[in-house]
C-alpha cells in the first residue's frame, strides 16, 4: 500500500487574464522608433515646382482672381487692395456666395509666406474653395 502525502494544494490556480506586459513593451519600442524616425521623414529641400500639365478647369462666368505681384502688391481682379483688407475686397467682388471658387495666382518670385498669408486671409473671410493658378505646360515663362 502506498502512502500519498500530497493534498494537491500546491497546484497553481489557472489565470484567465491576458498578460499585456509584452504588448506594452512592444508598443513602447515602436513609439521610440517612430519618435526617432519622424524627424528624418521630413526633408528640407529647395523645390522649383514644375508647370502643371493638368487640363484646365472651366472658368466661371465672373471669376474672382487674387493676384500677388513680384513687387509685393495684392490685387483682387484688377483693383489693388491692402493685404489686411483682402477679406472685405473678396466679399465685394464675389458677392454673398462663400462657396464660390477664388483663384489665387502669384508671381514666381513671391515668397511662400506671402501666399500662405493670402490663403489664411481668404479662409478667415469664409472662402475655403481656393484654386491655385499656374502656367500651362508649353506657355512662355
Amino acid at each position: 500500500m502506498a502512502i500519498h502525502f500530497s493534498d494537491h494544494s500546491d497546484d497553481l490556480a489557472l489565470n484567465h487574464e491576458i498578460n499585456v506586459t509584452p504588448f506594452i513593451d512592444v508598443m513602447l519600442v515602436l513609439l521610440i522608433i517612430f519618435m526617432v524616425a519622424a524627424p528624418l521623414a521630413t526633408v528640407d529641400v529647395k523645390v522649383d515646382l514644375p508647370v502643371s500639365n493638368a487640363a484646365p478647369a472651366p472658368k466661371p462666368e465672373k471669376p474672382v482672381f487674387v493676384s500677388l505681384t513680384a513687387d509685393g502688391r495684392t490685387l483682387v481682379n484688377q483693383q489693388e487692395v491692402e493685404p489686411s483688407a483682402l477679406g472685405p475686397a473678396i466679399a465685394a467682388a464675389a458677392g454673398p456666395d462663400r462657396e464660390q471658387r477664388v483663384y489665387l495666382r502669384a508671381d514666381r518670385t513671391v515668397t511662400y509666406d506671402a501666399v500662405m498669408a493670402a490663403m489664411n486671409a481668404l479662409r478667415s473671410a469664409g472662402y475655403v474653395r481656393v484654386a491655385l493658378v499656374g502656367a500651362e505646360q508649353g506657355a512662355a515663362q
